[in-house]
């Protein structure tokens, strides 16, 4: 009985990788076209029936999508695009990292009147769209002379999110109350037990948050399109609409190694942080 039951137990454990598998197969495909695209010659690009090998595989096309546009321009347009995109990545997870992380604390560690309705209209402002706040927003950025400028991309980071604020608040909660009251006793302040005793064991949880800011914007185009003027501060998500619409029409396979080159640093970076991302994710949603 026992052995039939461990049976049944691998056929469907192995039907359940299985079918995960195929359906990775299907989410990869986009992918790997990119991929079969960006090695292709030009001619090759539009063919009709589509080919997934290309007859000659072109590796120098990466080296042309990174230095396109470097003779006319006199520097190296995707260097600058990477830095600038770099630039607002780190200012914007330490934003999102330090004013969630404190307003988290509040709701979650602090008791005060007003404490639950103040987390209700947070959680609230999620239910707000975007576009129904990007000209208000714009017209006050515009007041403040910020337009043309990295600022409207990574200050409103330092001023805290409600999903973030939400994710944290849950991962606070969860850490025992316990801890706090033995630091009190031991004469720390709240100061001190939010950050030598609440942040060292929200690291999981902190990952996360900054993960999803890093990649939001890494990939975020629309916000680049409203506030940036200047070509020298266009985001990478930006400088691959100029690369396409350079010179009246599309080189399909230097945009696809461009783009490549654009999606690669995301995917190294979930490769190597999927263990705190989903350990994060996890112990929030089972502890919250």
């Amino acid at each position: 009985m026992a052995q039939s039951l461990a049976k049944q137990n691998r056929s469907r454990t192995a039907a359940i990788h299985l079918v995960l598998m195929v359906l990775s197969g299907f989410f990869m495909l986009p992918l790997l076209w990119m991929l079969s695209t960006a090695l292709k010659p030009i001619e090759e690009t539009m063919t009709q029936p589509p080919t997934w090998i290309p007859t000659r595989i072109l590796w120098h096309n990466f080296s042309d999508a990174f230095t396109y546009g470097r003779d006319t321009l006199g520097y190296t347009p995707f260097l600058v695009y990477g830095r600038n995109t770099l630039v607002l990545c780190i200012l914007g997870v330490a934003g999102t990292v330090v004013s969630n992380s404190l307003v988290a604390y509040a709701f979650a560690r602090l008791k005060w009147k007003g404490r639950d309705f103040a987390f209700a209209v947070t959680l609230a402002t999620m239910m707000v769209p975007f576009p129904v706040l990007m000209v208000p927003i714009y017209g006050m950025f515009k007041e403040f002379g910020w337009i043309g400028s990295f600022k409207p991309l990574w200050v409103p980071a330092w001023f805290g999110s409600a999903f973030a604020i939400f994710l944290l608040r849950q991962f606070f909660r969860s850490i025992p109350m316990e801890l706090s009251e033995a630091a009190k006793i031991d004469g720390a302040s709240e100061w001190a037990i939010y950050w030598q005793v609440v942040m060292p064991l929200a690291k999981p949880a902190l990952a996360v948050i900054a993960l999803f800011n890093f990649m939001g914007t890494w990939n975020d185009f629309l916000g680049p399109l409203i506030y940036l003027l200047d070509q020298k501060t266009f985001t990478l998500s930006l400088g691959l609409q100029v690369f396409q619409s350079q010179h009246g029409g599309t080189q399909w396979n230097l945009l696809m190694a461009a783009s490549a080159i654009v999606v690669a640093p995301i995917i190294l970076l979930f490769f190597f942080t999927q263990k705190q991302f989903i350990e994060g994710i996890t112990m929030t949603g089972l502890k919250g």
